[in-house]
């Protein structure tokens, strides 16, 4: 297939590091246990990165930096690339090149490609793989800045995005964005278009955005999946549930899934953030330690259910 030209070629620095994107390769499985799981992406035109893969380390680097100090709590499962191999795979890069083309010319030479996440459910990130951008409507989380597709220049403001899937993992792409000439898009507008030609997408701060919003018309012209990372991250990690307003409340459930002397092991630790003699990572941390995470999220779905 034909390739964007060495000067149409999007880089991302990763810790310092330039990243190139090279031709495809087929290679094995680093997770043998997700095999059969990670199928369905694969049969979704995405390829499995080996963990020794440069680019397998360069992805989850940058995906682990851009969380901060969640970093530590989260498992990255699997990393899958954008093959291309397809026929309609090779139309959408090459469609991409042609808008990235005439963006380029309509904003005097500077289109304003970037990279940018976008979370979801497994279901329609497959869907999006496979077909394209379906729907466009108010983000999955936080306030509303417009009608498109939100998506995220760093990765920690869209992980609420992603949605939890049966095996506890949640998805996000890393997508490269044609963004062309931006307009501020204040939170609570359900603007789904373009307020003039000088415009093409939106972004919710101009000096320095969080999000950028691609309107409906543009986004499957203006948006190219890429990468597609696997995680784990619990749930009460990210504090997504409107259910759980406090920690006792997890403590409360918990202790009718663990041993009374893990319980007050956990209270001390718990006595101890209270205090302020030790950080809410750490108390997470030795949470999942003592109870196991396959005991955390059974009590996260008895609360959710309540």
């Amino acid at each position: 297939m034909e390739q964007l030209r060495e000067d149409e070629q999007v880089s991302m620095t990763i810790e310092k590091q330039d990243m190139s994107f090279s031709s495809d390769s087929q290679v094995k499985s680093s997770y043998p246990s997700f095999d059969n799981y990670f199928r369905l992406f694969k049969r979704n035109g995405m390829i499995k990165l080996e963990k020794s893969d440069k680019e397998h380390d360069l992805i989850k680097a940058g995906f682990l930096s851009g969380m901060g100090q969640l970093a530590k709590e989260i498992e990255v499962v699997g990393i899958h690339k954008n093959s291309c191999s397809t026929i309609f795979g090779q139309a959408k890069l090459e469609a991409f090149r042609i808008h990235s083309e005439a963006m380029r010319k309509k904003c005097g030479g500077n289109a304003n490609i970037k990279y940018a996440w976008f979370g979801s459910s497994k279901d329609e990130i497959c869907n999006i793989i496979s077909h394209g951008f379906s729907t466009t409507t108010e983000p999955k989380s936080g306030k509303c800045f417009g009608i498109g597709v939100h998506l995220y220049p760093a990765n920690i403001d869209g992980v609420l995005s992603a949605v939890e899937d049966e095996n506890g993992l949640r998805h996000m792409l890393l997508c490269r964005v044609i963004l062309g000439t931006t307009e501020v898009i204040h939170a609570g507008s359900t603007q789904f278009q373009p307020i003039s030609e000088d415009f093409d997408s939106g972004v919710d701060n101009y000096l320095a955005p969080k999000r950028y919003i691609i309107w409906g018309s543009y986004m499957n012209s203006h948006i190219f999946p890429n990468f597609l990372v696997s995680f784990r991250c619990p749930n009460f990690l990210l504090g997504n549930s409107s259910k759980i307003k406090k920690f006792p409340d997890l403590l409360r459930v918990l202790s009718k899934f663990l041993h009374p002397s893990k319980m007050i092991l956990i209270s001390k630790y718990y006595e101890d953030f209270q205090r302020n003699k030790i950080t809410k990572l750490v108390l997470v941390r030795k949470l999942r330690q003592i109870a196991g995470d396959t005991s955390l999220r059974a009590v996260m779905k008895q609360l959710v259910a309540n």
